[in-house]
């Protein structure tokens, strides 16, 4: 079910310092930036840097985002399969005529990790 990984998320304690780093000593091409969130390309996986939304996420580390074709199945397949969700499938954002929905879940060690799904709606 899944099918590649589409993004990963990495906690910052400060984003323009964080962006400056990543665009400016690692060259990354950055695609956009807001107040707590800036987005790059890296040769087709999105990397986002990302202040913490709670404690859960306050911590060095990566946040893998898994694509999957139907969010909702995919969760409950994964859920059968013994996996702990600690959110269940829910808008992340719209953009144009894109839904991104994601379901956050935690691996065997702690680490969080969501399965997510872009759905393009009609207009």
């Amino acid at each position: 079910m899944i099918q590649n990984i589409g993004q990963i998320g990495i906690p910052v304690q400060d984003i323009e310092r964080a962006v400056d780093f990543y665009q400016n000593k690692l060259n990354l091409n950055l695609l956009f930036q807001t107040d707590s969130m800036a987005f790059f390309e890296t040769g087709g996986i999105r990397l986002m840097l990302t202040l913490p939304e709670n404690e859960t996420f306050d911590h060095p580390g990566s946040v893998v985002y898994f694509n999957v074709n139907d969010i909702h199945e995919a969760s409950s397949t994964h859920q059968k399969r013994g996996i702990t969700f600690i959110s269940a499938p829910h808008l992340i954002a719209k953009m144009d005529t894109t839904e991104t929905w994601m379901s956050f879940f935690h691996d065997t060690e702690g680490n969080t990790h969501a399965l997510m799904s872009e759905v393009e709606q009609s207009q």
